[in-house]
């Protein structure tokens, strides 16, 4: 009887491991990259440019973070969260930034924001995998330059705390 009883609990253990593995693949959704229309932005060209360069003000700011905003949307809410605020399966994107918004000194600041820059730009173009597992797909060839960027100025916008 005991027996029985220990082999139902692991039965049932195992099957709500499965299924919870299950309903965690499926609320990802479809994860397959998504083209994002740029052409109202201005090309970029070939070479990768090391800091975003919708972050100043107009005369693309806006039609950046627009575009951004629908490339996120379509790309990155489904593990990042909507408005990017994370439900838990990737990091909290309004976070990014935190560690430049406290630094007083301009030169720092700069100098920690480029850096952010090419962490973001690495990341979402070579994605992110740890012992075989992909956490993060690699979007480089799907997403061009400026819409890699628009997202960057999207997410700018989320900031949690301001620069």
């Amino acid at each position: 009887m005991r027996r029985q009883s220990l082999q139902m609990a692991a039965w049932a253990a195992a099957a709500l491991a499965g299924w919870a593995a299950c309903a965690l693949a499926v609320a990802h959704g479809d994860v397959t990259p998504q083209a994002v229309d740029t052409h109202e932005l201005p090309s970029l060209g070939e070479s990768w440019r090391e800091q975003n360069p919708f972050r100043e003000p107009e005369p693309n700011q806006g039609v950046a973070v627009r575009i951004g905003t629908s490339a996120f949307n379509q790309n990155c809410a489904r593990c990042h969260g909507l408005e990017a605020i994370s439900g838990g399966i990737a990091p909290d994107l309004r976070r990014l930034d935190n560690d430049c918004s406290v630094l007083k000194d301009a030169a720092k600041k700069a100098a920690c924001v480029a850096e952010n820059d090419q962490y973001f730009l690495t990341t979402v173009r070579h994605g992110r995998s740890r012992n075989g597992a992909v956490y993060m797909p690699p979007f480089e060839g799907t997403l061009n330059q400026e819409a890699i960027w628009a997202i960057k100025a999207y997410l700018e916008t989320r900031r949690e705390k301001p620069m």
